[in-house]
């Protein structure tokens, strides 16, 4: 079994593998030529999204500097935006809806490193070779999600459409729909309802008008 399909079936996987570290080297690469683009280089910058990620919609925007690891292990919907110092360690796969706007600072991860000290040093791997080993849960961020600044999500975490998570959390558990969660770790706080429409906020709404929905 290769060591990336090691990684999709949940399993100990082998980072250090040279097919890995070489998918790596090659979308660290492309991090690194995207975050010396100008803003306005548009082309250049989806030329390069396209060829680092695995999936992406329309209208995507990334402020940028980027950081993905693999890169081809995400999936981007349409319409997503991500504000500066974006991190998506994605040796698992990583998965967000359309309409989804980040802050600045968030960090997507996927790996889990064992947490006895002599075992994250060293496991015998199938063929019975010293290494070390980790393992990886997926990440899904559902459609219209908004994440405050520097929110991390952890591993194995499913975020459901319509969230809002508030600056600073850190999301250790999954979340349902159209809820708001904040904290350290993250809890749900309540539900979003259309008692938080900005119609009801006319002190910030400066002559604007909410859209009702047909």
């Amino acid at each position: 079994m290769r060591e990336e399909d090691r990684i999709r079936a949940g399993v100990l996987f082998t980072p250090g593998d040279p097919e890995l570290k070489a998918m790596k080297l090659h979308t660290h690469n492309l991090n690194t030529v995207y975050n010396q683009t100008m803003e306005d280089e548009t082309e250049k910058r989806a030329q390069i999204l396209r060829e680092m990620l695995g999936q992406m919609g329309e209208g995507v925007f990334m402020q940028g500097p980027i950081y993905f690891h693999y890169g081809c292990h995400t999936k981007i919907g349409n319409r997503f935006f991500a504000n500066f110092n974006l991190t998506v360690q994605d040796d698992a796969e990583v998965t967000i809806g359309d309409d989804v706007n980040f802050g600045p600072g968030v960090t997507i991860v996927t790996p889990i490193h064992p947490m006895i000290a002599s075992e994250r040093n060293q496991i015998l791997d199938p063929n019975g070779k010293k290494s070390r080993l980790c393992y990886a849960k997926p990440v899904h961020i559902g459609n219209s999600c908004w994440f405050g600044a520097n929110v991390t999500v952890c591993p194995g975490v499913t975020i459901g459409d319509g969230c809002v998570i508030g600056a600073g959390s850190v999301v250790t558990r999954d979340i349902p729909p159209n809820s708001f969660a904040a904290g350290v770790p993250a809890r749900v706080i309540r539900p979003i309802s259309e008692a938080d429409s900005m119609k009801y906020k006319p002190e910030v709404l400066g002559g604007c008008q909410v859209i009702e929905e047909e």
